[in-house]
């Protein structure tokens, strides 16, 4: 059962939005080649915000996650596709449906 989360935010710079939304949907193979990686939402908050949200059974699942190629990508993108740092929080999971 899944009790870890990661919840990431990221701004896509001015005129970027596009860049931002079609980087994360080209990410979900990426995130399907992760055996430890549960669930993996590529989700748009607003006209520039972004986020992503993914889940884990285990505490190693998530850390494997973030030294993965994801995460890899998005930062080796960060500083052409997005306004600021991503925002990146390490979640517990309180109740499943």
């Amino acid at each position: 059962m899944e009790k870890f989360a990661l919840l990431a935010r990221v701004e896509a710079k001015p005129g970027k939005e596009n860049d931002v939304l079609n980087f994360l949907k080209s990410a979900l193979p990426l995130a399907q080649d992760e055996p430890d990686t549960i669930r993996w939402y590529a989700l748009q908050i607003g006209e520039s915000t972004f986020g992503i949200f993914d889940t884990f059974e285990t505490e190693a699942g998530r850390e494997a996650h973030l030294a993965g190629k994801i995460a890899e990508a998005l930062m080796a993108n960060a500083s052409d596709l997005l306004a600021k740092d991503p925002v990146i929080e390490k979640v517990s999971l309180l109740a499943i449906k």
